[in-house]
């Protein structure tokens, strides 16, 4: 399908600050679409950066209709642009809109504006180890109305910001606080779509782990409150003696996460065990003290790989290897990052060349 590409006013190349941090920093252009229900999705472009005009009454704000995706475009050794299971980001946006009463957006069409956009933009990616250029599609409820309804109409937009390293560019494990009063999300409810309103409800419990000297929260389920999540917005992982790797099973209240399955999928490989289990916290805190459990990670898109080494619970702390990154964590962060970087041959078919021609070329007929 066609993308109008609007042209930029003259522009020096990027002047990336020193300390980029997460998502502080927008390049140049953004991808925009628009849907209403007699006429479906219309007026696919990509145009300078800027704002949306949105009315006060939109449902947006009145019955919380929005959803989001994140996804990254990394640097290669031979300066091309990797994009890591774009199109399983794509399909798990348009099973985030089925959830929340929103239209499909085509994939084929999505993915073909996340790779012009990044590869007009890919001036942007920042040449440093473990920095990469976030790709933030978002779609939200535009119709004016305080109607508790499903909207008619949508914006659909794809915003790129150059990113460090999500903690930092020598990250050291985190602490995580076991939260059994708050909770996350329910099954039944709305975990498995990456919706604002799961993250708004988790700001309150994670604020008060950080004034306690904790990074995270570690959620349980919100029924019987005794079974291990997630880690923050992220996938937790243990590590047991003997290679063996345990993850919570998917249960409707837990987002199916890209790098999850993409670990899942890459550690047999690798010489380890994996087993997708209901994973009670109680039993967690025992294997850590009997030294059954030998490492503790998070997994997600900001930051592939994290090692855990505190665990509070029941007013005590339960440290994990010393506090430093284990050799399980550091070679599963290795190995994805090898093949998102595509510093090795990707095996699994899980990249995507962007190739900046193609867009420069529409850019040219633009102008």
């Amino acid at each position: 399908m066609q993308i109008r590409i609007d042209p930029l006013p003259p522009r020096a190349a990027p002047d990336l600050p020193a300390e980029l941090g997460f998502g502080r920093v927008f390049t140049s252009r953004m991808f925009i679409e628009r849907y209403d229900a007699e006429r479906g999705w219309q007026d696919a472009a990509i145009v300078p950066y800027g704002s949306l005009p949105l009315d006060p009454a939109s449902q947006l704000f009145h019955c919380g209709q929005i959803i989001f995706e994140g996804m990254k475009a990394l640097r290669r050794p031979d300066g091309k642009v990797n994009l890591f299971r774009a199109a399983e980001h794509v399909a798990r946006f348009n099973r985030s809109a089925q959830r929340m009463a929103m239209p499909p957006v085509d994939e084929q069409l999505h993915l073909q504006a996340i790779e012009q956009l990044v590869g007009l933009e890919q001036d942007w990616i920042p040449d440093r180890r473990g920095a990469a250029l976030y790709i933030r599609p978002v779609m939200l409820a535009s119709e004016p109305t305080l109607e508790v309804r499903a909207a008619r109409s949508f914006v659909h937009y794809i915003i790129l910001s150059p990113t460090s390293p999500y903690f930092g560019d020598r990250p050291k494990p985190v602490s995580v606080f076991v939260c059994d009063e708050y909770f996350r999300a329910v099954r039944g409810g709305t975990g498995e779509a990456k919706t604002v309103g799961n993250y708004a409800g988790s700001l309150y419990a994670t604020e008060l782990a950080r004034s306690h000297g904790y990074d995270q929260v570690l959620w349980l389920d919100a029924i019987e409150r005794r079974y291990v999540e997630e880690a923050g917005a992220m996938s937790v992982a243990l590590v047991y003696r003997g290679n063996r790797i345990r993850t919570p099973g998917l249960s409707g209240s837990i987002l199916p996460s890209v790098t999850r399955d993409s670990i899942l999928r890459l550690a047999p490989d690798l010489g380890f065990e994996i087993s997708e289990d209901r994973i009670a916290i109680d039993e967690v805190v025992r294997d850590i003290e009997r030294g059954e459990i030998t490492e503790v990670f998070c997994a997600g898109t900001a930051a592939v790989v994290a090692s855990i080494g505190r665990l509070g619970y029941n007013r005590r702390d339960y440290i994990i290897n010393n506090r430093e990154p284990g050799p399980v964590t550091t070679g599963l962060y290795n190995a994805l990052t090898d093949i998102q970087y595509g510093r090795v041959p990707d095996v699994y078919g899980w990249t995507t060349r962007v190739y900046a021609g193609a867009a420069e070329k529409v850019e040219q007929t633009a102008l």
